[in-house]
């Protein structure tokens, strides 16, 4: 007969026995210690516990609880569960994946919730602010679970060394529990996937070492799932790092992500920031991250590492400017707010104009002199020159002049000006 996985085989059955997660084990014991249940929602990245802390709480609870997968479960099986947890009041049911419910397993759920029939506890990765139905949030407490410590982590090895049958006759180097502990990322399944796999990879005569694990090349856990939260919190760290400039963290967080496999995604957002943080400071830096970008996705991975680190590198040295940034974004709010027309004489067929009123395309020495700005925007002002690089302080001296000049609202006057 083939054996249950160490991760099932280990799952606590009440709530002392889980480690980490202190905020939240507080909260469940005041529950426990004042006779109450609220519907609740654990959400955090995998691995976690939260599925094993809704499991403890309900069985220290020792009331009635049934478990459900929103992506596997059937409407008929959630019916089912639904009529015999209100059978059984007082009952918890335990949802996994909860943010996976479609509009007809809500439905069916909703009015359970209204009438207090039974209690949920839901499980899930995704951000429930973003991903939950505002309905099920609304009657839930939301209650984050973090990463575990790598403290937290050895010290549940340690313990799992010395209860489990099947891994309790090996001889397993404490080197070896702080590993693992230390490349699980905080992810607990992970770390007890990897100590079965390397209990399962050696005798029971043989001591296993630090060395011997290295050898089998156990792979660290590099949490860049790119469908999952801690992808979208890399990827947000890289950028921040960039336009920080602390040029060994951004190298960091892109080698997490490149670890994850999400090349095209990376420097989608490489792209991005060079543009939004570096900008005018250092156009020629924005040029390099471009070709650096172009050439990553025709050599790869892992190749594509090198360019990539090339310009991270760059980018977070370079000097930085969000002034193009903040000023379409203040010109975009101006439009929101007080949308006006285009000027007559900048139309694109201008048949209803007098000739001398029409754009005088042959004539570049008008050009800076007439007034672009729709009417009643004359003395707006978007762009806020930074000088933060050579570059940019050119384009501020060149900015500041041209802001002298007067400029007509007519093009017959414009031309008589000159004259």
């Amino acid at each position: 007969m083939i054996n249950k996985p160490l991760a099932f085989r280990v799952r606590p059955n009440n709530l002392d026995d889980v480690v980490g997660q202190e905020e939240c084990k507080k909260f469940l014991y005041s529950l426990k210690n004042n006779n109450s249940l609220v519907n609740m929602v654990f959400y955090g990245p995998p691995g976690t516990g939260k599925t094993t802390l809704a499991y403890a709480f309900a069985k220290t609870l020792n009331i009635h609880s049934i478990y459900l997968n929103a992506t596997i479960d059937k409407k008929e099986n959630l019916e089912y569960a639904f009529k015999e947890a209100t059978n059984l009041s007082p009952s918890i049911v335990i949802i996994d994946e909860i943010h996976r419910l479609d509009k007809g397993k809500q439905d069916l759920l909703l009015p359970h919730l209204e009438n207090g029939d039974f209690y949920i506890i839901g499980c899930t990765t995704a951000n429930p602010y973003v991903s939950l139905n505002p309905a099920i949030r609304s009657r839930t407490k939301l209650i984050n679970i973090s990463f575990l410590k790598k403290e937290d982590i050895y010290s549940f090895l340690k313990k799992v060394v010395s209860s489990d049958e099947l891994i309790k006759n090996k001889k397993i180097e404490d080197d070896v529990l702080k590993h693992i502990a230390s490349i699980s990322g905080g992810d607990m399944r992970y770390a007890l996937n990897q100590l079965e796999v390397i209990s399962l990879s050696f005798s029971s005569s043989h001591n296993i070492t630090l060395k011997d694990v290295k050898e089998i090349n156990i792979q660290a856990n590099y949490l860049a799932d790119k469908n999952e939260d801690e992808h979208y919190n890399t990827v947000s760290a890289m950028q921040k790092s960039i336009r920080g400039s602390q040029v060994d963290a951004a190298i960091y967080y892109l080698a997490k992500l490149l670890e994850g496999g999400d090349l095209e995604g990376c420097i989608r957002r490489l792209l991005v920031s060079a543009y939004e943080d570096i900008g005018l400071a250092n156009p020629e830096a924005v040029n390099r991250c471009y070709h650096a970008c172009e050439t990553a996705l025709k050599v790869g991975l892992p190749e594509a590492y090198i360019p990539l680190s090339f310009s991270i590198i760059d980018l977070a040295l370079s000097p930085k400017s969000k002034s193009a940034t903040y000023a379409i974004e203040k010109a975009r709010n101006s439009l929101d707010n007080n949308p006006r027309p285009v000027r007559e004489y900048l139309f694109l067929h201008q048949d209803n104009l007098n000739i001398e009123e029409r754009y005088d395309y042959s004539n570049p020495s008008i050009w800076p002199i007439l007034e672009y700005m729709p009417e009643g925007m004359e003395n707006e002002t978007f762009y806020i020159p930074s000088e933060t690089g050579k570059y940019e302080r050119a384009l501020k001296e060149r900015y500041e002049q041209l802001k002298k000049n007067k400029r007509f609202t007519s093009v017959k006057e414009a031309r008589k000006s000159l004259n």
